[in-house]
């Protein structure tokens, strides 16, 4: 059982002392009751200010509020209650922002689903939710389509990627849009159309739910990137408390009504979904939302013209971004007026952040989150003038501690598991009382399964996952500081640390390396890491990949590198 911290450490929190002027240490979580009265506020505030751009098309402050009241009257109409929940499967297209509001205004609970997923994965997350109503685009139909047997889905809306533009642009998008990317044939009966759901709610009125901060907002699946998926709680009290420390914390670098921020990272992540979609929201800024950042070419064409005052990206977006042709005229073009670069999701690499910020002017500002923290816990101060190699300060409202493995706080500068207390922290996970006992302490610490350390300062430096440490002969060697000294040698795209089992030291480093250069040896790797590693530390096997497993938001699976690694080492015993 983890122990509190000693209130004497409590209160000093040596990282508030590092805030930045005007920074409070402290946040109301309650000053909105629930998201929808988050959201009531801003269209009041800023209503004929742009809130939602795709493809050239805006959505207004009002346009939002008007259709995310019909959607829920629509919702309302065919039978969903409070506490239902309904599966988004979208993505950034202006009909997630109306779904999502408008299904949290009927009462209803979101969850957030990949629209990549594969059938079987989407049928066992829309089981575990027990999602009675889904809004999925057509392209991705067919799999739900396969996916709903044995499900309690029952109600089915169908939205084609231009639905809500006007009416020449949307046939000729729509059109368009199938046939560069045919949309497989599907037959889902009683499957309905957002569009003519809309319509026919025109002089519908929605019913007002109470909602209050203890109202179940979102059932948020964790990554998986250690084990089967797990459903996430996420109070509305929240993610509006995640919400009033993120803009607390921006105040001094962002003004509201004036801001526009390139929101490529998908919404159905919890990253985007805080840092984008609800802070913006909040703060009366302007959403550019991309619907598929991996096609550069129209990424770096929206940028053009965006006259985007912040991004929000993950590291591989950076890189992406930074290697692209057409990306540098961009970022001279956008001195002076980018404003803020924020980086999360996984860790940055020094080089990216380097190479970025002598493209733009602008740092990149590392945070540092979890699914199950809303997920902001802290971040680097704005007024930074490079990489800092941390993950910045605690927001405000938020303890972070470092705990041994006999959950006894330990004193700056010694590495543990990363543990965080704040009203961001989620109630548990859903349905599953024994996981969130493993994660949730009596006395309100989430184990996050991080390994980090504070210094004097109270900033904190996040290590690896706890799970992914590998152990050899009892020393630790961690999975990213072997892969950064990979990725200084010139001829390494990628590469990413595992373990595999060692009849001598229990584990030994495996790493498998995407090649820059195709004449990079094994061999020559491993003399480039014995200049910077340890022995312990180096790897005693390298493999040559064409690709790294990735998530959504580009974070390396290392749980698939293992078994790829250790399917690998069985065939060539076989044979």
């Amino acid at each position: 059982m983890s122990e509190a911290l000693p209130e004497s450490r409590v209160g000093e929190r040596a990282w508030i002392r590092s805030y930045p002027a005007g920074v409070p240490a402290h946040i109301d979580p309650h000053r909105y009751r629930c998201l929808i009265h988050l959201l009531d506020a801003s269209c009041a505030r800023f209503r004929d200010l742009p809130a939602l751009t795709s493809m050239g098309v805006t959505l207004t402050y009002a346009a939002l509020d008007r259709l995310s009241r019909r959607f829920a009257a629509h919702l309302q109409q065919e039978g969903c209650s409070k506490g239902d929940r309904m599966a988004i499967m979208l993505p950034n297209v202006l009909q997630y922002p109306v779904a999502l509001f408008g299904a949290l205004r009927a009462g209803m609970t979101v969850v957030n689903v990949n629209p990549l997923y594969t059938a079987s994965e989407l049928a066992q997350e829309l089981s575990d939710s027990g999602a009675t109503a889904i809004v999925v685009l057509d392209h991705f139909a067919h799999t739900l389509e396969r996916a709903l047997p044995g499900t309690a889905v029952r109600r089915v809306i169908v939205t084609r990627v231009a639905d809500l533009f006007p009416a020449r642009k949307r046939w000729l998008v729509n059109f368009l849009a199938g046939r560069v990317r045919r949309v497989a044939p599907w037959h889902i009966a009683g499957a309905s159309s957002l569009r003519r759901a809309l319509a026919r709610s025109r002089t519908r009125i929605a019913h007002e739910m109470e909602l209050g901060p203890d109202d179940v907002a979102f059932l948020q699946y964790t990554g998986g990137t250690t084990g089967r998926p797990k459903g996430v709680v996420l109070t509305h009290g929240n993610l509006v408390a995640n919400v009033e420390q993120t803009t607390a914390w921006v105040s001094g670098a962002l003004e509201e009504g004036a801001e526009t921020v390139i929101t490529a990272l998908p919404l159905y992540h919890i990253f985007a979904l805080t840092a984008n979609l609800l802070m913006f929201v909040k703060l009366g800024g302007n959403n550019v939302l991309i619907a598929d950042p991996r096609e550069l070419r129209g990424l770096i064409a929206t940028l053009r013209k965006s006259r985007f005052t912040a991004i929000t990206g993950v590291n591989t977006l950076f890189k992406a971004l930074l290697d692209a042709p057409g990306f540098a005229a961009v970022a001279r073009a956008g001195r002076g007026r980018l404003k803020i670069a924020v980086a999360g999701g996984m860790a940055v690499e020094r080089a990216v952040a380097e190479r970025w910020q002598q493209a733009t002017g602008v740092p990149l500002i590392e945070g540092y989150g979890l699914t199950e923290a809303s997920p902001i816990v802290c971040a680097n101060r704005f007024d930074i003038t490079g990489y800092t190699g941390k993950i910045g300060l605690p927001v405000p409202s938020t303890e972070v501690a470092i705990f041994d493995d006999h959950g006894r706080a330990l004193p700056a500068g010694e590495t543990g598991e990363i543990a965080v207390r704040g009203p961001q922290v989620m109630r548990g996970y859903w349905l599953a009382p024994e996981e969130t006992q493993k994660a949730l302490t009596p006395d309100g610490w989430l184990l996050t399964g991080d390994m980090g350390r504070m210094d004097e300062r109270g900033y904190f430096e996040f290590i690896d996952r706890k799970k992914e440490v590998i152990v050899v002969s009892g020393f630790k060697a961690y999975p990213a500081e072997i892969e950064a000294v990979a990725r200084l040698h010139p001829g390494v795209s990628d590469a990413a640390a595992v373990g595999l089992p060692d009849a001598h030291s229990g584990e030994a480093v495996a790493l498998a390396v995407v090649r820059r250069n195709s004449t990079l040896t094994a061999q020559a790797l491993i003399e480039h890491c014995r200049q910077h590693l340890t022995r312990y530390k180096l790897p005693h096997r390298v493999v040559f990949v064409d690709r790294l497993p990735k998530s959504a938001i580009g974070k390396t699976l290392r749980r698939q590198v293992r078994e790829d690694m250790l399917s690998r080492a069985k065939s060539r015993d076989d044979s």
